[in-house]
């Protein structure tokens, strides 16, 4: 049977993230420590010490790393209440890339290497990122990955290549590097390497200006010159990096979906606000259709995508790979969030350009999330590819 009724503990949920954001997180907007490179770590570990007092730090991690130990449908609950601040995923501690590290990590890494790496990034201690998109490389087709490891002739590797728009990367406590291992004789191929931060070997050449401001360490690019790693820091097998980063990745498109939904959905109450008081021509703006048909478009899209998302969460939880629909909600969300925030921008005219209100940042952020994660050209790709096999799963 099909229900689509939140539980009473859900709601609860919903009520008290709701209630932390706008009373408690909202006012850090106007906060000098946010950069154009995101927030800085001092309010990121002010905020996040505000969330843990309220309960509600790491939704998504498990209750034996300190976490609220939520499944994907209750994160998709409380994940869009988050979002409705540039800065709420920062402070519950569920932004990329630490959300989808954390996963990855509590999925495939060794005892060893939890104790050493997810203990430290479940409680907030240090942040991660995680090193894979590269120049004129691996990006949306990441079998064209340049970066490399190599026997050392010590047991372990030694890594030389080059990563950029690496999310987090100034300040992270680890890394999680993709190279080729290249081993004539032995296994090779694409592998997830472990790394403290900062190390001899790992340069980060410059922090890129981008057109989202809301990740903590901005986005930098790296060059890896001969940074030594042991056998240890192997996460999972060798030539197996692919196949983890589809553990990965599949459930970090949906929380992005789940994120940038909260941020379009108050983009669209602010606007609404202002179509109720804003006059012109002798009513409110939103008594025109003009604006009054944008409201409602949004409104609409608002509620198709929360669907798809709750449908793929759901299908998640059920133990599902849901790589299908993921690719699916990936594509509809970003683009209608996208279209929602833009009719936001619009709608509020003037004000909508300036940054007055938070719209203005939520139409950029919300643009990049079309391209992070694959863009939608290369989902829609993935999609047909599977329609054409007859085993489509």
């Amino acid at each position: 049977m099909i229900d689509f009724a939140l539980t009473d503990r859900q709601k609860e949920l919903k009520e008290r993230v709701t209630a932390f954001i706008d009373g408690t997180v909202i006012p850090f907007e106007t906060d000098k420590r946010r950069t154009s490179h995101g927030p800085t770590d001092d309010l990121r570990v002010e905020l996040n010490a505000l969330a843990k007092e309220a309960g509600l730090f790491a939704p998504h991690v498990s209750a034996e790393y300190g976490g609220m130990g939520l499944g994907h449908v209750d994160c998709a609950i409380v994940f869009e209440a988050a979002g409705r601040s540039p800065l709420g995923p920062v402070a519950l501690h569920c932004a990329a890339p630490d959300e989808g590290n954390m996963h990855l990590l509590e999925k495939v890494a060794t005892p060893a290497q939890k104790e050493k790496y997810l203990h430290p990034l479940a409680s907030g201690d240090c942040r991660s990122c995680f090193a894979m998109t590269e120049p004129m490389g691996a990006g949306a087709d990441p079998s064209e990955m340049k970066t490399e490891a190599r026997p050392d002739g010590k047991g372990g590797y030694s890594i030389h290549g080059r990563k950029w728009l690496i999310t987090g990367a100034d300040g992270a406590g680890f890394t999680i590097i993709m190279a080729n291992v290249v081993d004539p004789g032995n296994k090779e191929g694409p592998t997830m390497f472990l790394s403290p931060l900062p190390a001899e070997g790992v340069i980060l050449e410059r922090l890129m200006d981008t057109m989202d401001s809301s990740f903590t360490g901005g986005h930098g690019e790296i060059v890896y010159d001969g940074l030594h790693v042991g056998p240890e820091s192997v996460l999972g097998e060798v030539g197996e990096g692919f196949r983890y980063a589809q553990v990965r990745l599949a459930p970090a498109r949906l929380t992005h979906c789940m994120r940038w939904l909260g941020g379009a959905t108050r983009a669209q109450e602010i606007a609404i606000a202002y179509a109720r008081e804003r006059r012109a021509f002798g009513k409110p703006i939103g008594e025109h259709e003009g604006v009054g048909f944008m409201l409602a478009d949004n409104e609409i899209e608002i509620q198709q995508a929360r669907l798809m998302i709750w449908h793929t969460a759901w299908l998640l939880d059920q133990g599902e790979h849901a790589r299908h629909e993921s690719s699916m909600s990936k594509v509809a969300v970003s683009e209608a969030l996208f279209r929602i925030a833009d009719r936001c921008v619009q709608v509020l005219g003037g004000r909508g350009m300036s940054r007055d209100t938070v719209v203005e940042q939520l139409f950029r952020e919300i643009r990049g999330f079309r391209i992070y994660d694959g863009p939608s050209e290369v989902h829609r790709w993935a999609i047909a590819k599977r329609l054409m096999r007859a085993n489509r799963k």
